[in-house]
């Protein structure tokens, strides 16, 4: 008997639907199929492969709100938000294929001499749930233009976004070249473990680190994206309102459950009243519920174990003497209210690890390179950010992220990268495109 995944709703644990869980022993059949479909796939032109991508989205037009209201339904984000997720991942995948095609072209070097992207062969995608169209598609539309084969193994938390998302391209795409595996850890493991050319994941670092050491033995290629704890630094000379607004909008966006969320708000203590003030009365203008509700800014917990990892961080900093400045250390599953916390310190897990909940989590400090410090002691390195006037600029390049923003947010134009441990490989632009692909360098 075919086992089956079931998708919950975060909000009253209702089934929503249904998949097929793709079992560990089945996953040597999908990867050989995905070799047969990729020899062909590989054969086309880069001009021919992006002409048959791009249709397929185009084709996605016809299920975009469907899968607007299975991400609202699956992971709880309101309306609004999931249908800005699907709308940019259809309108603006033309053109990131042009961009694509122009980074895989072929590059004379002289002397005929010439630089070519190849196809790698089988790709693993594997995506989170947060995001759980555009993280995916971050990676899968690289990795089919460069004239891989694709087997996405999406989030066991938001299965039929995926599902229909792969059925919907493959009404275009050639058979075999796109294939969705679905389970949980157990399904995710076999893929990384099977005879594959690349991995690309986005997720824990924990599960990051797994995938590194299994990818070893054969050295597979691998793109990882593996969260972040980000630090926002706000300087005395900084525009406070402006500073307030970002850190609220950063630490509350998509329930906190975002990599790039402001975790960390280190304030200079001459403007500390303040901004702590203006944090909560602005925190206060935030409501929580279900996405179909009006007005509503923040929605569920994903599930009940991120939410009670979200609520043991902050009885963990009452416990060592943080200040409650708005919301409290407790809260009954799916909802965490907006909550505002003062006066963490480096021994709370609220300053030491992602949180992925509606916090905002401040400290004070006197001297700038206090600041600098703390905001660098973490492993994770993804994005950061500096508010201030004069000198602003200059403490951002202080800063061991990837991406940082001087008085704006982390990312932008750039690739998506993440330094230390948030990130190995990166994507985004020519030169993240490029890592889907084999160089191959011809002299004639």
């Amino acid at each position: 008997m075919m086992s089956m995944l079931i998708s919950y709703d975060p909000i009253n644990r209702i089934a929503l639907g249904e998949v097929p869980i793709t079992t560990a022993e089945q996953i040597p059949s999908v990867v050989k199929h995905a070799k047969n479909a990729q020899k062909a796939w590989a054969a086309l032109s880069l001009n021919e492969r992006q002409q048959k991508v791009t249709l397929a989205y185009e084709h996605l037009v016809k299920a975009q709100e469907a899968l607007t209201l299975l991400i609202s339904k699956e992971m709880g984000k309101d309306y609004r938000r999931a249908s800005y997720e699907v709308g940019g991942t259809i309108q603006n995948s033309d053109y990131f294929c042009q961009e694509i095609a122009h980074a895989l072209a072929p590059e004379p070097q002289g002397h005929g001499a010439q630089v070519q992207y190849r196809p790698l062969g089988v790709v693993a995608v594997i995506s989170p749930w947060n995001y759980p169209l555009a993280m995916a598609n971050n990676l899968l539309l690289p990795a089919l233009m460069a004239g891989n084969s694709v087997v996405l193994k999406p989030s066991e938390e938001t299965p039929l976004v995926a599902d229909l998302f792969v059925k919907t391209l493959n009404e275009i795409l050639p058979e075999g070249v796109l294939q969705v595996a679905h389970g949980d850890a157990v399904t995710g493991k076999a893929l990384v473990n099977a005879d594959i050319n690349m991995v690309a994941f986005t997720g824990s670092l924990a599960a990051g680190k797994h995938i590194m050491a299994s990818a070893a033995s054969s050295l597979k290629r691998l793109v990882m994206e593996l969260g972040g704890n980000d630090p926002m630094i706000v300087m005395a000379s900084a525009d406070i309102d402006e500073a307030v607004q970002f850190a609220v909008a950063s630490s509350f966006e998509n329930a906190g459950q975002m990599c790039t969320s402001t975790e960390r708000v280190y304030v200079d203590t001459r403007i500390a009243d303040e901004f702590e003030q203006k944090v909560v009365a602005l925190a206060r203008r935030y409501r929580v519920g279900a996405w179909d509700q009006n007005n509503v800014n923040i929605g569920p917990i994903v599930n009940q174990k991120q939410h009670q990892a979200v609520i043991s961080q902050l009885k963990d900093a009452e416990a060592k003497g943080a200040r409650f400045l708005l919301g409290a250390a407790d809260y009954e599953p799916p909802f965490i209210q907006p909550t505002v916390v003062a006066d963490i310190t480096p021994d709370m897990c609220l300053e030491r690890d992602e949180t992925f909940g509606p916090i905002v989590a401040i400290s004070r400090y006197k001297h700038i390179s206090e600041a600098v410090e703390r905001a660098n002691a973490s492993p994770y390195g993804l994005g950061a950010a500096v508010f201030g006037g004069a000198g602003a600029a200059a403490v951002a390049e202080q800063m061991e992220a990837g991406m940082v923003g001087v008085n704006q947010g982390a990312g932008g134009a750039g690739p998506w990268v993440g330094a230390k441990q948030s990130g190995f490989g990166f994507h985004g632009t020519s030169a993240g495109h490029r890592q889907f692909a084999q160089v191959r360098v011809i002299s004639k």
